[in-house]
């Protein structure tokens, strides 16, 4: 089992520093996928909030950095050695890691990210989005999970979510617990309040024990 140090960490947790987000390294059918990573690289930027990524050029990931890095803002790219070639990587990218594999990416991604944004993608973005929600409804960690609901993308999910609750495999008190967008604009307010919400209640805190 990895471990986490607490130097590792934001040191307060009521402050929204870096967000992970969680996207496709394609452009997805519709339109208007791109413009709303755009928007959301933009928007991270303007609020001096950083942008933690899966390192790719291309596709959303490359969208949101991209527009990021355009408008000043700081960005963290982490990437597998193995995807360099096929996903390309962005030479104006402040910080970029290379790492050997998809679990070390994914470890460097929780550990510097103060939240979670699910745009579009596809079974890459779904895996870590999952994975999160895993890791919350398991109590290991109490970072807010958003999905942007950019028209309707995760409803499907979300309706599976209820299958299951129906069905009796997500039971009373283990709730996976997320929060949904449909706009870009309320993405950073639903995280700065979940986050104050979670400090406010004590309950803000790091597990020592990385999910990993």
């Amino acid at each position: 089992m990895n471990t986490i140090h607490k130097n590792e960490m934001a040191p307060d947790n009521r402050r929204l520093r870096n967000v992970c987000v969680y996207c496709g390294s394609s452009p997805g059918a519709d339109p208007v996928y791109l413009a709303t990573a755009r928007k959301l690289g933009a928007l991270l930027a303007r609020e001096s909030i950083g942008l933690v990524y899966g390192g790719g050029s291309r596709g959303l990931m490359g969208a949101v950095a991209n527009a990021a890095l355009a408008k000043g803002g700081t960005v963290t790219g982490i990437i597998p050695a193995f995807l360099t070639e096929r996903e390309g990587m962005i030479d104006t990218v402040q910080t970029h890691l290379v790492v050997p594999d998809m679990h070390t990416r994914k470890r460097i991604m929780f550990e510097r990210a103060d939240a979670f944004i699910a745009l579009p993608g596809g079974i890459g973005t779904l895996e870590e989005l999952v994975e999160q929600l895993s890791w919350v409804q398991l109590g290991r960690h109490t970072k807010p999970v958003v999905l942007a609901d950019i028209g309707g993308f995760w409803r499907p999910l979300l309706d599976l979510f209820a299958h299951m609750r129906q069905h009796g495999f997500i039971q009373p008190g283990l709730e996976v617990r997320y929060l949904v967008a449909e706009k870009i604009e309320d993405l950073l307010p639903m995280i700065e309040t979940a986050l104050a919400k979670t400090h406010a209640l004590g309950a803000a805190k790091e597990t020592l024990d990385s999910p990993l």
